[in-house]
This record gives structure tokens, C-alpha cells and sequence, in this order.
């Protein structure tokens, strides 16, 4: 394997980054993830653009976006693939012990590997942990995952996949790495970006491409929904047949069946949307 390390290629073995940067001692970085398909990615604009707004959350440089495709393009040369996670990965750099940023300038990463197509239906469980709708950091896709783990390992203890949280007021935020959706009384949801949740890119293209209304909504709405699906760079539209105890229908349901349908549909035509 082929990984970008601030300039070039290496070899995975001597793809090094330092000990010392900040991305390593404090998670001070930002990341994200995009489908690529036999060299060819998805919605890179889109992500790029959130790349951006994750660095300035941050407080970090802007990210050079002609370096970061160039990046890419190599990485994706190199490491011919069906299928594909592509891992953009921007950090704090060389930085003293601690939470102050040091001078050195960022570190730009960028990796790539395999995946499989994920299944139609999955399972998913609701965790006691909270998304903090008013950090800091609510609505970045930073480097710091850690809640992210703990609650995933949960999920895969329980037979599932994905787990969901719920925010500091009781609502419906999201997943770890994956963004929500419900059919309540015929009508499509999914919590608003004020929730804490990601501005993932499936989900803004879900919506835009569907007519998904943003809601506010409790997290035991996940009780009574007709239909829950995910959406996520890898799962795009992902039917959930299971929420802890409770089985939904075992194949999607027609709402979401819709939205896996319009949702191939566009991408195929445009893979820059």
C-alpha cells in the first residue's frame, strides 16, 4: 500500500508520522472519509468543503484543497481498488506536549482501503451516552473518536452495527459514523444539524434528492417509526431491521426503498453532485 505523507508517497511501513504531533497526543485533527470506486471518487467537492469548515472550526489552516486532491489522484494510482475507503486525515503537526498548537504547520495524510458493499438491513441499539449539541466541537468530524469506540463495541456486543445517541435535551442526534432517518406517519425525518449530529454528505444529498424534512424529534420516536434507515459515506441508504429489542420489517420498507432507489439513482449520474 501507497499512503500521502505531507508531500508524497511512501510505503505503508514508512509512512511515519511524528510521535509528538498534535493529531497524536490530543486529537487535534480533523478527518473524512470518501467512497472511491474502481479510482473514482464521490462527492469529493462536498467533502473537501467540509474539510474546510472542520479546519476552521478548529481553529486550523485552512486546508490546501488543490494539494489535498492531488493527494488523492496519487493515493488512488497507486492502490487500484473495487471498492474503497478514502482516509483524508488533517492534523495539528509537530506540536509541544499538551493542548498548545506548535508552529510547524499541519499534517496531511491520506490513505486508502478496501471495502465491501455493505448489506440492505442492519441492527442498530440506542446507547445511555449523550451528544453534546453545545461543544466546542458539535457538528466537526474531528479526529477525536474515542466516545465513537466505546459506543460501537457496544453496538457489536449486541448483534449490530451502529449505535445511536441521543443529545443532551433527549432528542435524536445520530450514530457513531452514520446519520438517521425516520418514517413517521408516512412522513420522512431526520434530526436537524442543531441536534450535534455531523452534516454528513449522504445525508445532505438525502435530502436534497428526497424532500427529508429536518425535525426535531425524541429519542423514542425510534419505538414508534415505521421505518429507520442510516446513511453514511459506505452504507449510503441502509435499512435498519432491528432498534435493540425491537424488529421492524425485515426488508426495507417502501420509504426507504425509495431512497436507496434515488439516491443510486442520482449518484450514478453525477458523482460529483
Amino acid at each position: 500500500m501507497q499512503i500521502w505523507v505531507n508531500g508524497g508517497l511512501r510505503d505503508a511501513d514508512a509512512a511515519q508520522v511524528s510521535v509528538l504531533d498534535h493529531g497524536m497526543t490530543v486529537g487535534d485533527g480533523i478527518f473524512e472519509t470518501v467512497k472511491a470506486e474502481k479510482g473514482t471518487t464521490f462527492a469529493l467537492t462536498r467533502h473537501l468543503a467540509r474539510m474546510t469548515r472542520s479546519a476552521r472550526g478548529l481553529g486550523l489552516p485552512d486546508p490546501d484543497l488543490d494539494e489535498v486532491r492531488r493527494a488523492c489522484a496519487a493515493v488512488l494510482d497507486a492502490n487500484p481498488v473495487a471498492l474503497g475507503r478514502l482516509r483524508i486525515t488533517y492534523t495539528g503537526g509537530l506540536s509541544p506536549l499538551g493542548s498548545d498548537r506548535g508552529d510547524a504547520g499541519p499534517t496531511l495524510v491520506v490513505a486508502l482501503g478496501e471495502s465491501a458493499r455493505r448489506p440492505d438491513t442492519t441492527a442498530v441499539i440506542t446507547v445511555p451516552w449523550t451528544r453534546n449539541e453545545r461543544s466546542a466541537v458539535a457538528g466537526l468530524k474531528t479526529t477525536s473518536y474515542a466516545e465513537n469506540v466505546v459506543a460501537l463495541a457496544r453496538a457489536h456486543g449486541q448483534g449490530a452495527t451502529e449505535a445511536l445517541f441521543g443529545n443532551t435535551v433527549g432528542a435524536l442526534c445520530e450514530g457513531t459514523g452514520s446519520n438517521v432517518f425516520v418514517v413517521v406517519d408516512g412522513q420522512l425525518h431526520t434530526p436537524p444539524l442543531a441536534s450535534g449530529c455531523l452534516a454528513g454528505i449522504t445525508r445532505e444529498l438525502v435530502v436534497e434528492w428526497t424532500g427529508a424534512q429536518e425535525t426535531e424529534l425524541p429519542l423514542d420516536v425510534l419505538g414508534r417509526a415505521e421505518e429507520v434507515f442510516l446513511t453514511s459515506t459506505l452504507r449510503d441508504v441502509q435499512a435498519v431491521h432491528r432498534v435493540d429489542g425491537r424488529e421492524l420489517t425485515g426488508t426495507p420498507g417502501p420509504a426507504t426503498v425509495k431512497a436507496m432507489r434515488v439516491f443510486d439513482e442520482r449518484a450514478a449520474s453525477d458523482l460529483d453532485p
